[in-house]
């Protein structure tokens, strides 16, 4: 990872809310998030780079139009975006591995952990999972439970059942309403 010099928030729309598009200096995308859930991105930034000050900036073009085209239907459209992150190295492992996984398919956790050459860090993972700072770009969408059930996704259970739709999974089950 290298560590930038400066931050800068965007925004741009999406059928499913607006989104927080957070890039340094030299255009990588270091952040995504929704705009309900930007004092999470803000924590994760600190965590990640410190007191650095997130600026209010454009992203670049290219990184924009990738997220409409994914929204339009072009579900690869985000495979493409240059990424850099903070993170331990077990993290960003298990961002890497998510990028792997195609749309329109999905995988569990444990499916996850084996991929990161971590069978019985199946926790682990799922706590790496929860703490993706890069929303849709590594898709944490695609991890579902074991029994195909949909679980935690930080943007909020129905956004995971729009996004897995959208990239057509129709095997996802909805989670069982607690009583």
């Amino acid at each position: 990872m290298t560590h930038p010099a400066r931050l800068f928030l965007d925004r741009a729309p999406s059928p499913i809310g607006e989104l927080l598009l957070v890039t340094d200096e030299t255009g990588l995308l270091r952040a995504v998030d929704f705009h309900d859930f930007e004092s999470r991105l803000r924590r994760l930034l600190r965590l990640h780079y410190g007191d650095l000050a997130l600026e209010t900036g454009e992203a670049p073009r290219s990184t924009k139009v990738a997220f409409a085209r994914y929204f339009a239907g072009e579900v690869n459209a985000l495979s493409a975006l240059a990424w850099d992150t903070g993170g331990t190295p077990f993290q960003r492992a298990v961002w890497r591995a998510l990028t792997a996984i195609p749309p329109g398919q999905t995988v569990t956790y444990s499916e996850l952990a084996r991929r990161v050459e971590r069978p019985a860090a199946i926790r682990a993972v799922g706590a790496a999972n929860g703490a993706n700072p890069l929303s849709l770009v590594a898709p944490c969408h695609r991890v579902i439970g074991m029994d195909g059930a949909l679980t935690g996704y930080a943007g909020g259970i129905e956004r995971k059942r729009w996004l897995l739709a959208h990239e057509g999974v129709v095997q996802a089950k909805p989670m069982p309403l607690a009583t």
